[in-house]
């Protein structure tokens, strides 16, 4: 019987995922000669033809596909067995996090300087985007880790859930607002509002529940960038629905006011998200530091924020 290695199986489940040779090695950081050569050498200690080449794509045969969960509880096992054997500092690689612009306003510098306390030899490459990029680039492998409003519903995501976000509605002192205990929604629809990309969940609930409410077509400003709908609601431009931990400073020193309101958009929530095929130690132990940093920061910041009533 003609040995193989884990190298091998790690390689045969790489293709697997990506369905090409060439992403295979690039994930690798290898060639694809070394590529070519390991599921060589693979099929011929299997005895058996894992992959049908095409002109740019590779798919499994009827026995690769047999044989890919028996190679996925192998690696798994190698990888527990690693992790037994290498304590935590001796870990190495390269985290891909990606990141909503909420959570660099909030928690992202403390989470950075534990991963760098906890695995000094992992490297990080860092992408801030908004969630619909950040699972796209998840789902096609470009990112190990993604800090985003999930969860994503697809079998091969883990989703960790995060302490959620409250939003609160925030304006300029210098905006005119009736003076009464809470404001209704048609006090707020008197000025733009200033809301989430288009794309996003909360974008997507204010504009539904303004139309349902309102016969006029709303006045709702998306922003792609959380730094320029904070800068928009300084200057006066409008009122904003923003997380209440983002502006907490903004609100106590008076530059900013919170307004009660009789309806407000539905908390933010985050997940720390990784594909689990193929297996990522790296980010698996990255999003689980990420739950307890998150939670750290939230109790941190936890006390009620105080409003000024209209």
């Amino acid at each position: 019987m003609i040995p193989f290695n884990i190298k091998q199986l790690e390689t045969f489940l790489l293709v697997a995922t990506f369905g090409s040779f060439r992403k295979a090695s690039e994930r690798l950081n290898t060639t694809q000669p070394a590529v070519s050569t390991r599921i060589a050498g693979l099929e011929e200690a299997l005895g058996a033809k894992l992959f049908e080449r095409q002109s740019s794509t590779v798919r499994l045969t009827a026995e690769g596909q047999q044989l890919l969960p028996a190679a996925q509880r192998v690696l798994r096992v190698a990888e527990r067995l690693q992790l037994t054997a290498n304590s935590l500092s001796e870990t190495t690689g390269v985290l891909r996090l990606g990141v909503a612009e909420t959570i660099v306003h909030t928690w992202l510098p403390d989470f950075l300087k534990e991963l760098r306390s906890n695995y000094p030899l992992v490297d990080t490459d860092i992408v801030v985007d908004a969630t619909t990029t950040l699972r796209n680039e998840l789902m096609s492998h470009r990112l190990d880790l993604a800090v985003l409003m999930g969860p994503i519903l697809e079998y091969s995501i883990e989703n960790i859930e995060l302490p959620s976000y409250p939003l609160v509605w925030v304006c300029s002192p210098q905006l005119d607002l009736p003076t009464r205990s809470k404001a209704t929604l048609s006090d707020l629809m008197r000025f733009p509002i200033i809301s989430y990309a288009r794309t996003t969940r909360p974008y997507s609930e204010l504009y539904r529940k303004l139309t349902a409410e309102f016969e006029e077509t709303p006045r709702v400003f998306p922003a792609n960038s959380l730094a320029a709908s904070i800068k928009m609601t300084l200057d006066g431009i409008g009122i904003a629905s923003l997380p209440q931990e983002v502006v907490q400073d903004y609100t106590a020193s008076g530059k900013l006011r919170v307004i009660e309101c009789e309806w407000h958009p539905s908390d933010l929530q985050f997940t720390a998200s990784y594909s689990s095929e193929p297996s990522n130690p790296i980010a698996e132990r990255a999003a689980k530091l990420a739950v307890c940093v998150a939670h750290a920061y939230a109790a941190s910041t936890g006390k009620a924020e105080e409003t000024v009533s209209l």
